[in-house]
């Protein structure tokens, strides 16, 4: 395993992470979340990332986080890189969801209590709130990080315009700055590319990258004019909607021609993906999901890939046309 700093600041990420969106706590239980978070370590990824909501809508919220929780009960806390998030609903009332600072505190002591920590590392605003100052999200932030629960802000699919205006308002108030942002890229998905990624660059600021595999349509399993494979994330009902954004003739036509390239390349179309985001090295961390360990496995082998030139050129050839 490789690691990587997260943008200026001290704390080091493996280039590997292991995300919970999607599967545990929802769609898979706690052994296969062993499974994968055992293997996951033993290889390296230092990097565990989950949130509030996950498994809300399969489950109930909070269910990702106990599930994660108890996969990681053997490990060092110290010898890993704990995140997780709050913004979306959590239950029926007008104060669950938001970045208010009662929402914020209140949610940021339940998920540690889930995740039976005394701290994580990053607490991300899952997402921008425009009903709720940017000063009062930031000052709550910086009120959890001096009260030692959280080490490193961070947000999530932010736009250019509000990183700015998250950090402009810690640099007015005095307040602990937003480290590290985390969002959706991958090679079918680069809007990060024309502002988020320079911005994140020039304040210093970690990418951590989810979706990376455009939600499993990158593995090249998704096949033109036939039917979702049984047992595939498209097929769950549940969760399905999150693919078919990417189930488009110009996707098919772009995963069918990199796949060729991943061929010549000796390597699965996956690790190619992951070796593309890789590539750039305003990245911090790709977060991946996994089911079995040996997805984890062969996601984690990305790190040994290196992209000549010609292949990167080949790349982008498929990508911008």
């Amino acid at each position: 395993m490789n690691y990587r700093k997260i943008g200026r600041y001290g704390v080091k990420v493996s280039e590997i992470a292991l995300g919970s969106w999607l599967t545990y706590g929802g769609s898979y239980g706690q052994e296969q979340a062993d499974a994968c978070v055992k293997k996951a370590y033993d290889l390296g990824i230092n990097y565990f990332d989950t949130a509030d909501v996950y498994g809300a809508g399969q489950t109930h919220p909070g269910a990702a986080e106990e599930v994660l929780a108890k996969s990681l009960e053997g490990f060092s806390r110290s010898s890993y890189v704990l995140a997780t998030k709050t913004f979306w609903s959590v239950g029926d009332g007008p104060n669950d969801r938001g970045l208010s600072r009662k929402h914020i505190m209140e949610q940021c002591n339940a998920s540690l209590k889930r995740l039976n920590t005394d701290y994580v590392d990053i607490f991300y605003c899952h997402r921008y709130d425009p009903e709720t100052p940017i000063d009062e999200v930031m000052r709550a932030l910086d009120d959890l990080i001096h009260q030692g629960k959280v080490l490193y802000a961070g947000v999530s699919e932010w736009s250019a315009t509000q990183i700015l205006d998250g950090q402009n308002t810690s640099d007015r108030f005095n307040l602990s700055p937003i480290v590290i942002n985390q969002p959706a890229y991958n090679m079918l998905n680069r809007y990060i590319e024309k502002e988020v990624m320079s911005i994140c660059t020039r304040e210093g600021l970690g990418i951590a990258v989810f979706s990376p595999l455009a939600e499993g349509v990158l593995t090249g399993k998704y096949k033109k004019g036939q039917e979702l494979p049984k047992g595939s994330r498209a097929a769950d009902p549940k969760v399905g909607h999150f693919v078919e954004r990417y189930l488009t003739e110009e996707n098919f036509a772009k995963v069918e021609r990199l796949s060729t390239i991943a061929v010549e390349n000796k390597i699965t179309m996956a690790q190619l993906a992951l070796a593309w985001i890789l590539h750039h090295k305003e990245i911090s961390s790709v977060i991946i999901g996994a089911s079995r360990p040996e997805q984890v496995e062969e996601n984690v082998r990305a790190v040994d890939v290196v992209l000549d030139e010609n292949t990167m050129e080949a790349i982008d050839e498929v990508l911008t046309k």
